[in-house]
């Protein structure tokens, strides 16, 4: 008769082994960091409370939502509001104003920023380097109410736009800027670019100055020039950088707010200045129709996750980088 073996066999011990270490490990090092996970905790509990408890709130999407009745009270209707809202026209029109101010907004906010980044970095006069970094980013702290007053100022009938325009004899008499539907999408952008791209710079110009300085003296040494350097030691420095906001901002690319649009925006051109997050907000609080506008932000939210994951995906296939 064959004996059983006394012991377990040893790929089973020294597999036991390992996960008892790394279990020890893994406890060892949250007591070693525990009052770094104490101080993360509040902004843990905050991201719960206003991230996550609010996503119960989609359930109105599949609801007729009567706000006069409790939550077993409501009448659920499936996709309805899903139906209605892929066979409205005025979805698909605010759909193209979205993805196209997206797109504006995420090819100019990074070729500025970080053609910026570049060039302060090169300017050798730290005085004059402190003030002009200082000035750039001021914009940022500015609300968007006081930016959409000053662009429609200088955009006016009197603005200072259309006198230099007359000035130089470009024009024979002011463009109203502000009435043409076409000029709505760069306005926009030309807007957000003046007011974020000091600020968007500092991560850029924090990265920039990681670079080993070697690099530059080598290169300085084998005879290669600013753009040279440039191309070929400060851009590969930072393309880790680069890719990582760039994932993280396709995934923000329906999600650009309404303020903007909002504020810049009037009857005029209101073909090209809604997008999905103002349309939410007028039929969800405005006409009261509660569980549509909900539907449209669920589709915004939704569709953000699936272009940040596909992006990251990419990205990591591709270009080796990645974000998850």
């Amino acid at each position: 008769m064959d004996s059983q073996p006394a012991f377990p066999s040893t790929g089973r011990v020294s597999a036991t082994g390992a996960s008892a270490r790394k279990k020890n490990r893994f406890w060892s090092d949250i007591l070693r960091q525990k009052y770094l996970y104490l101080m993360s905790l509040p902004f843990v509990i905050w991201l719960f409370i206003f991230n996550y408890v609010p996503i119960w709130g989609w359930t109105m999407a599949f609801q007729n939502y009567k706000p006069a009745k409790s939550f077993s009270e409501q009448k659920w209707v499936g996709f309805d509001q899903f139906k209605t809202l892929f066979h409205d026209d005025q979805f698909y029109r605010v759909l193209r104003n979205t993805l196209a101010m997206s797109g504006l907004s995420l090819v100019a906010g990074f070729i500025f920023p970080i053609l910026f980044a570049v060039l302060l970095n090169e300017v050798k006069s730290m005085p004059f380097k402190r003030i002009t970094q200082t000035i750039s980013y001021l914009p940022h702290f500015v609300s968007w109410v006081v930016v959409a007053g000053i662009v429609t100022s200088m955009l006016s009938l009197d603005g200072v736009v259309n006198h230099l325009l007359t000035w130089l004899h470009i024009s024979d008499e002011p463009i109203q800027f502000m009435a043409k539907p076409h000029w709505f999408w760069g306005i926009v952008t030309g807007s957000d670019i003046w007011k974020e791209t000091g600020w968007n710079a500092i991560i850029y110009l924090a990265a920039i100055t990681g670079i080993d300085k070697e690099l530059y003296e080598a290169a300085r040494v084998d005879g290669a020039g600013r753009f040279r350097q440039i191309w070929n030691i400060t851009l590969p420095g930072i393309r880790s950088t680069i890719m990582v906001l760039f994932i993280m901002s396709i995934g923000h690319l329906l999600s650009i707010g309404y303020e903007k649009q909002m504020l810049l925006g009037n009857n005029l051109v209101s073909d090209y200045s809604q997008v999905l997050d103002l349309y939410a907000l007028n039929y969800g609080i405005k006409i009261a129709h509660f569980s549509y506008g909900t539907a449209i932000s669920m589709f915004n939210s939704v569709v953000s996750v699936i272009l940040l994951f596909a992006a990251n995906g990419l990205f990591k296939k591709f270009a080796k980088e990645s974000i998850m």
